[in-house]
């Protein structure tokens, strides 16, 4: 590969993975930004909300974002083999899918408090974590809906517009909560419906832009009936990443479950807490690498040109060693002070200063996987992700973090080693699949499925 080729393919990516992680850090501060104006009305309301926080995102937020990132394969192939129209139908049938998937959670979410009082918890912190479900409900609706629309531009390329309305909203949110929870006075209510509110603009935001973007003339044509013709075969697609995505988040989970049952529950809650925090927000940088890397790569195969995806891949890399890197050396330079912006008790400090250097090898080992797992998303390989993420979390990672908390003692640190082994486990497993990957049948299966997957263009239309 010559020098000229390599600094094209970084520059396309760049450009691409710049406005992807400002749209994810967007995106991902509106719940932290309620539960800090919820932090504001007391230690129960708090506890409510960053309970209800994690139960929803466990049950329904990261299913959705799994199952729309079937898009990476769909709507990316497709537009890289110049079926345009096609981005249109696969956008519908997500849109579909996910709102009729959303029926039951809601039903759940709906009786929130009486699950978390049957699995134990206190059930004044249950009832209040119970409020702020219910009136998150539009929210799940509207991420849903938000994620197809992201996944539909992305794909074809169209990044800044997402990037543009993520910020706007952000920063009306802030608005909203403040006059919903503070001003009007709905307290843990108004928190909730401020991120229903925030999703609901932004979809709205997103769908005018493609209703009357030039750009998305040959790629949204309207509602048509005849998505009822794709929704199968979005569905195939869709649950794989959807056990793949909602395996690996549910472990990290898992880590502030298992920390509660640690001796001094506390401390070492609020330090894993800290931890999966601060990891998150780095997160959001290795997921616009992901995304980036699976929309340059289903876009060359569906072009048909394996050597460009192989390239990207190899770019990629690249790219993301050197970001984990200085990321990695942040967070250690970091260390002795970060705990003091989420606590004033001296012990959590110097217990978080100790857990970086973990969280910086972390961050570096999971963001080779998050490319690799792009890739995976690129090609249409969702099944064997979903597989790898269940050996490596649950065969290793979880057993891992068990044995050297509970029976070495190590506490803590314990449980964030055996993520540190699951996601190098996913590493490993990846790569092997990559070194060999036939990229040129690879280019032919993504030939045969947006062959497959084809709707001819002639038939009743609907205008938008």
């Amino acid at each position: 590969m010559g020098r000229e080729e390599v600094v094209a393919e970084l520059t396309k990516q760049l450009s691409l993975a710049g406005p992807l992680i400002g749209t994810n850090l967007m995106q991902y501060v509106l719940q932290a930004i309620s539960v800090m104006f919820v932090g504001h009305l007391g230690e129960l309301p708090l506890a409510g909300t960053s309970m209800a926080a994690s139960f929803t995102s466990v049950t329904g937020f990261c299913l959705m974002f799994g199952m729309v990132s079937a898009l990476d394969t769909l709507c990316g192939q497709a537009f890289g083999a110049k079926q345009n129209y096609m981005l249109g139908i696969h956008k519908q049938a997500a849109m579909l899918v996910v709102m009729l998937v959303g029926i039951p959670i809601a039903f759940m979410w709906n009786y929130t408090s009486h699950i978390l009082i049957a699995l134990r918890q206190d059930p004044e912190i249950s009832k209040e974590a119970g409020l702020y479900a219910q009136w998150l409900i539009p929210a799940l609706f509207g991420y849903g809906l938000l994620q197809c629309h992201v996944k539909f531009l992305q794909n074809q390329n169209i990044v800044y517009p997402q990037m543009l309305s993520s910020g706007l909203i952000a920063l009306l949110h802030i608005l909203l909560c403040w006059a919903l929870v503070i001003k009007i006075g709905l307290g843990t209510k108004g928190a909730a419906l401020a991120i229903s509110i925030s999703y609901g603009f932004n979809v709205m935001l997103l769908a005018v832009y493609i209703r009357l973007s030039p750009a998305c003339q040959t790629t949204w044509t309207g509602f048509s009936r005849k998505v009822v013709h794709n929704i199968c075969n979005f569905i195939k697609l869709a649950i794989p990443p959807a056990i793949m995505i909602c395996l690996e988040f549910w472990s990290f989970e898992m880590l502030v479950i298992l920390s509660g049952i640690l001796p001094n529950p506390k401390l070492e809650t609020s330090v894993l807490s800290i931890c999966l925090n601060t990891s998150s927000i780095v997160f959001m940088i290795s997921l616009g690498l992901s995304n980036a890397i699976s929309t340059r790569v289903s876009n060359e195969l569906g072009a048909n040109h394996p050597q460009a995806a192989r390239l990207a891949v190899r770019v990629m890399l690249c790219l993301v060693t050197a970001e984990s890197l200085i990321t990695g050396l942040a967070i250690i330079l970091v260390r002795n002070v970060w705990g003091k912006v989420y606590s004033n008790e001296q012990e959590v400090v110097k217990s978080v200063a100790s857990m970086m250097p973990l969280l910086a090898l972390s961050h570096l080992i999971d963001g080779a996987q998050c490319v690799l797992s792009g890739t995976t998303r690129g090609c249409g390989w969702q099944k064997i992700g979903a597989v790898i993420n269940l050996g490596a979390f649950y065969i290793v990672g979880i057993p891992t973090s068990v044995l050297l908390a509970f029976v070495v003692h190590m506490g803590g640190k314990g449980l964030w080693i055996g993520i540190i082994c699951a996601l190098f486990v996913q590493d490993l497993f990846y790569g092997l699949i990559m070194i060999f990957t036939n990229w040129e049948k690879e280019a032919r299966k993504a030939g045969d499925r947006v062959n497959s997957t084809m709707i001819p263009m002639d038939g009743v239309s609907l205008p938008a």
